[in-house]
C-alpha cells in the first residue's frame, strides 16, 4: 500500500482509505458485525484512513468506528464531517453549533480530539465566510479538533477553501467520469500543501462494470431515489452522469482495463496515482470488496494508453453534460 501525507495535517495515511457512509446503513442493511469485519479487513490490507460523518446513520457509522478502534488498538486517522444534520443555512454554521456537533462526534468516536473535521458540503456562502474559519480555528486552539477541512460539491468551492491558510484538506468527487478537478483544483491544492481526499471514486459503482439496465437498487439506496437530485446534489449519484450514458461509458472503460486488474481496481488506481491526491475513499460493504479496494493502492503505474482512453471517454461521452456543472 502506498502512503501519502494528508495535506496540512502532516499525518501519513494510506492512499486507499475507506469511506463509511454505507456502514451507517442509510442505503442497504449492514449489521454491526459485518461493518466491523469490513473495518478489520481494511486495516489488515494496509488502510490507515477512515472517512465518516455525523449524519451517516445519524451517528451509527461514527459509533461503529469508535467501538472498533477501542477494541482493536489500530492506529487510524479518522476524518469525520459535520453540518448536514442541520438545515443548510449559512447562519447555522457558527461556533456554538460547531461545539455541539463536534462534542457529539467526540462521544461517538470515543476521543477527546478529532483528527480531522470537515464541513459537510455546505452552501457556498459558508465556504467563503471568514467567520466560519475563525470559529474552526477556535476549536483547534481549544484542542477539540486537530485539523479541519471542507467537503465540497464544486470546483469553485474547492478553490475558495484552498485559499484559506487553516484548511488542511479538501474532499471532492474525483474519478474517471469526473475530471474537472484536474484542471485547477488539484494543482492549486498541491501548490498550497492542501490534501485532496477523493470521494465517489467508482462513480457510485458504475466504474465497477457490474451494472446493467436490469440492475435494481434498493428503495432506500440513493442510486434509486436520488437520480434526479431530489434528496441531495445529483452529482453525488453516479457522479451526475445519466445512468444510460454511464453504462456505455463504463463498458468502454472496462475494455481499457489492463490485464490482471478488475475495473474497480483500475478505477481506484487511476485516482490514487494522481499527484496531489492524499487518499481515495471507496466504500465497501463486504470483506471481499474491502480487500479488493485496498489492493489498488499497490498497482504499478498505469499505462499511457489507459490514461489516454479515460480522457477520450470523458471528452466524447461525458464532458458536455457535466463538466461545467461542478
Amino acid at each position: 500500500m502506498d502512503n501519502r501525507t494528508l495535506g496540512r495535517t502532516g499525518r501519513t495515511v494510506s492512499v486507499i482509505g475507506l469511506g463509511t457512509w454505507q456502514l451507517g446503513a442509510d442505503w442497504g442493511d449492514v449489521t454491526e458485525a459485518d461493518a466491523t469485519a469490513v473495518l478489520a479487513a481494511s486495516v489488515e490490507a494496509g488502510v490507515t484512513f477512515f472517512d465518516t460523518a455525523d449524519v451517516y446513520g445519524d451517528g451509527r457509522s461514527e459509533q461503529i468506528i469508535g467501538h472498533f478502534l477501542e477494541h482493536s488498538g489500530a492506529d487510524i486517522t479518522v476524518a469525520t464531517k459535520m453540518g448536514r444534520r442541520a438545515e443548510q443555512l449559512p447562519e447555522n454554521y457558527v461556533l456554538a453549533n460547531f461545539r455541539a456537533w463536534t462534542e457529539r462526534s467526540r462521544r461517538n468516536l470515543g476521543t477527546e480530539t478529532l483528527d480531522l473535521v470537515q464541513l459537510h458540503c455546505p452552501p457556498s456562502a459558508v465556504v467563503e465566510s471568514g467567520e466560519v474559519y475563525d470559529a474552526l480555528d477556535t476549536l483547534v486552539d481549544e484542542g477539540v479538533i486537530a485539523n479541519y477541512g471542507v467537503s465540497v460539491e464544486t470546483c469553485d468551492q474547492a478553490l475558495a477553501a484552498i485559499a484559506r491558510p487553516g484548511i488542511a484538506t479538501v474532499q471532492i468527487i474525483l474519478n474517471a467520469f469526473r475530471l474537472k478537478p484536474l484542471d485547477e483544483v488539484v494543482p492549486a491544492a498541491r501548490a498550497a500543501g492542501v490534501g485532496i481526499i477523493a470521494r465517489v471514486p467508482l462513480a457510485s459503482g458504475l466504474l465497477t462494470g457490474k451494472y446493467t439496465r436490469e440492475t435494481v437498487f434498493a428503495e432506500n439506496d440513493h442510486r434509486n431515489y436520488n437520480r434526479d437530485g431530489s434528496a441531495f446534489d445529483v452529482g453525488e449519484t453516479f457522479s451526475g452522469v445519466d445512468y444510460e450514458t454511464g453504462l456505455i461509458a463504463a463498458s468502454e472503460f472496462a475494455a481499457l482495463v489492463p490485464e490482471g486488474l478488475t475495473p474497480a481496481q483500475a478505477a481506484l488506481a487511476w485516482v490514487a496515482q494522481i499527484d496531489g491526491v492524499s487518499s481515495v475513499i471507496p466504500g465497501a460493504r463486504s470483506v471481499k470488496q474491502a480487500e479488493g479496494n485496498a489492493s489498488a493502492g499497490a498497482v504499478p503505474a498505469l499505462p499511457i494508453e489507459f490514461m489516454e482512453g479515460v480522457q477520450s471517454i470523458y471528452d466524447r461521452l461525458l464532458r458536455e453534460s457535466i463538466h461545467e456543472r461542478w
